[in-house]
């Protein structure tokens, strides 16, 4: 089964929790810092003892994450340690953002240039991206120089691909055809 289905009911249960108790952000932080506590190799290994039981790998996994975690937090973990499921908190984390950016109505977009853009183009270019998407942006601009001139913009699922080599490729793919 893929991950991804496994870690869906436990992103809504938290963002549904977090939503009501109006602490969006302190969730988003509890499961960042279990999501990167669970990619530890030797956190990894120790949740796959099997001669643990779920109790004592929830206590160990809460007692690493120390004061990252709120009342509620802990109990979260309890469950998923019950269910077997706190390798699942990556995928969990990356849901619940998901879950988190629709609620706020806001998108996370990467603009991929050949050279940095400047503020101007980049607000000019989210002012656009507002429109076209309906939501708030956050922009980051990320320099990937074999591009050569152009950008490459992800947002989601949408990529917009208007860089120099993309049209190349596609002249050297029409002139081969």
């Amino acid at each position: 089964m893929e991950l991804t289905t496994c870690a869906r009911p436990y992103a809504k249960a938290a963002f549904q929790y977090a939503l009501d108790q109006n602490a969006l952000e302190n969730w988003s932080q509890m499961l960042k810092n279990g999501a990167a506590v669970v990619q530890n190799e030797k956190v990894n290994v120790l949740l796959g003892v099997p001669s643990l039981t779920a109790d004592q790998k929830a206590s160990a996994f809460i007692e690493v994450c120390g004061d990252s975690l709120n009342e509620s937090g802990r109990n979260f973990v309890r469950t998923l340690a019950e269910n077997k499921r706190i390798t699942l908190l990556p995928e969990i984390a990356e849901l619940f953002e998901t879950l988190k950016a629709e609620q706020e109505k806001s998108v996370d977009v990467e603009v991929l240039s050949a050279f940095p853009l400047k503020d101007e183009q980049l607000a000019k270019l989210a002012e656009k991206l507002r429109g076209r998407l309906s939501s708030e942006v956050k922009m980051v601009n990320a320099i990937d120089p074999e591009l050569i001139g152009g950008v490459v913009i992800r947002a989601g699922d949408l990529v917009i691909d208007s860089s120099v080599k993309a049209r190349l490729e596609k002249l050297a793919h029409a002139m081969r055809s």
